[in-house]
């Protein structure tokens, strides 16, 4: 893993996970700087064999409160720089839901707007109970956020939350199975990590292709989601690392897996 220098970003890897913390106070707002910034630390991740898993998280106390409305001027100053913005933005959750490793989102405290839009795009996430996500994009002459919480909320819940700003704590978000868990917010990076690691001990290539699946998969018909999912497991069955787990299986000790 390279050394990264990062102004809104910090980075520290702990084994074989990478953890990120959103660092621009004082509400890690999604500043041009931390959209760039987080975009390429996603993909050097996802190329970086060292790294099998990342956290996500908020440094203080809140995980992300959405675009930075206080720097949108010097963001947005003339003809073109609304759609070079909206861009990256859109690049940014892409980035998320592409990366080649599993990431645990970790939300420590709010999450509104585009940060329930980046929570959407990670893989697994947990949350602190008193931890809020919600789309207040409505209280100030905007919309966004809705499509990426299709992917979390029902239909009645998220229009009412995209009509009227409603925010939805922790407890309530495990309460409709949107987070693995509910914790207090001093628990809530051991806790994401605590499953990032256990992701980081299996293969990392099985792990891998079972995103790159799951991605694949998810609009797919049941016929053709089924079929490619079949394929993708007959593949993974080649793999070196695959016959070292069958055998430490029968052996019955831990695996030793090589990435190939």
């Amino acid at each position: 893993m390279p050394h990264l220098a990062y102004t809104a970003l910090k980075l520290e890897m702990r084994e074989h996970v990478a953890v990120i913390h959103l660092a621009n106070p004082p509400v890690n707002a999604l500043s041009t700087t931390l959209i760039n910034e987080l975009t390429h630390c996603l993909d050097v991740c996802s190329e970086s064999d060292e790294v099998r898993a990342i956290v996500l998280i908020g440094e203080g106390r809140v995980f992300c409160a959405g675009a930075d409305l206080k720097g949108r001027g010097d963001t947005i100053k003339g003809p073109g720089d609304l759609p070079q913005h909206s861009r990256r933005t859109r690049e940014l959750f892409h980035a998320l839901r592409e990366c080649a490793k599993p990431v645990v989102c970790g939300l420590n405290g709010a999450a509104l707007g585009a940060g329930l839009a980046i929570a959407a795009s990670c893989d697994i996430l947990v949350a602190a109970s008193t931890a809020v996500v919600g789309l207040p994009e409505i209280d100030v002459g905007l919309l966004g956020g809705g499509r990426h919480g299709m992917r979390l909320f029902s239909h009645s819940r998220l229009r009412r939350m995209a009509f009227t700003g409603m925010r939805v704590d922790g407890n309530e978000l495990y309460r409709l199975g949107i987070v693995e868990a509910s914790v207090p917010a001093d628990q809530v990076l051991d806790t994401a990590l605590g499953i990032a690691t256990t992701i980081a001990s299996k293969s990392p290539l099985s792990v891998q292709l079972s995103k790159q699946t799951m991605n694949a998969i998810e609009e797919m018909s049941l016929r053709d989601g089924y079929r490619y999912e079949q394929d993708m497991t007959a593949a993974i069955a080649k793999t070196h690392d695959a016959g070292e787990a069958r055998q430490a299986f029968l052996e019955k000790r831990a695996p030793v897996f090589e990435g190939r």
